[in-house]
């Protein structure tokens, strides 16, 4: 049972927008994003997580990827994975969830409508795609697909009809995030925004709470205070499994 706090009171009319960010996974046992000596799980952000990095070795990039699959899959949701399951089942339509997380936690805690904006980790697609970020110019047309599939050799990556390599469907430096006009569209019309385990470090992710409008309640929920952490009306410090069961009351706004 979480900790009590003040209730954050959402109305009828209201409508929800999230923002999850890596706290929210590690209280799942998910490492966070990177570490104070600037690596990911000991590997170099360049190598495993730019364009570059792909065309370099491809094989290192997927043994990282292929790991992080390992791990996210033995993973359980935690109490704020559920919580904020039970808030969309209590509001429909109302409410939004946009993660900046790539695992799949949120919808196996019975999320719905979520959108990764980062990519999805058991999800692939062809380096040639649209959304390759123009690395061979190819235009491969496959939409990403689900992909549980660890490649772990260079020799074992998967290849698409069209000759391209199967890549990660992750957002990597220098790639333009999912789904942002989508995005833009339900930050428009909000008028409560939860920002959840995030650093507050992290562009266009950090911006979001200025891009809501002066009308919009906006409430952060992590252990330490965010680097925008003056765009809040209020700050709930705590872990959010622990803090977020049963602080959002739906019903009459008092």
């Amino acid at each position: 049972m979480g900790r009590q706090e003040e209730p954050i009171q959402v109305g009828p009319e209201d409508r929800v927008f999230v923002l999850t960010g890596a706290g929210v996974s590690a209280e799942s046992g998910l490492k966070t994003f990177r570490d104070q000596g600037g690596l990911w799980e000991g590997h170099r952000v360049e190598d495993v997580a730019t364009p570059e990095g792909w065309a370099a070795d491809a094989g290192q990039v997927w043994r990282f990827y292929s790991e992080r699959r390992k791990g996210a899959g033995q993973a359980q949701p935690n109490p704020a994975h559920r919580a904020l399951a039970e808030l969309e089942e209590k509001m429909g339509e109302r409410f939004f969830l946009v993660t900046q997380n790539v695992d799949d936690l949120h919808e196996r805690a019975g999320s719905k409508r979520v959108v990764h904006m980062h990519g999805e980790l058991f999800m692939s697609r062809c380096e040639n795609s649209a959304l390759g970020a123009g690395m061979s110019g190819l235009g491969c047309e496959r939409p990403p697909f689900r992909d549980a599939a660890l490649y772990e050799t260079a020799a074992a990556i998967a290849r698409c009809a069209c000759g391209g390599r199967i890549r990660p469907h992750i957002v990597w430096f220098g790639e333009i995030p999912l789904e942002m006009a989508r995005i833009q569209r339900e930050i428009d019309r909000v008028t409560v925004m939860l920002v959840v385990g995030t650093s507050g470090a992290v562009y266009p992710a950090a911006n979001f709470v200025r891009w809501a409008g002066p009308r919009v309640r906006k409430y952060y929920i992590g252990p330490e205070e965010p680097m925008n952490a003056p765009a809040f009306a209020r700050l709930v410090l705590g872990n959010a499994g622990e803090v977020l069961p049963g602080l959002i009351e739906t019903g009459t706004r008092e």
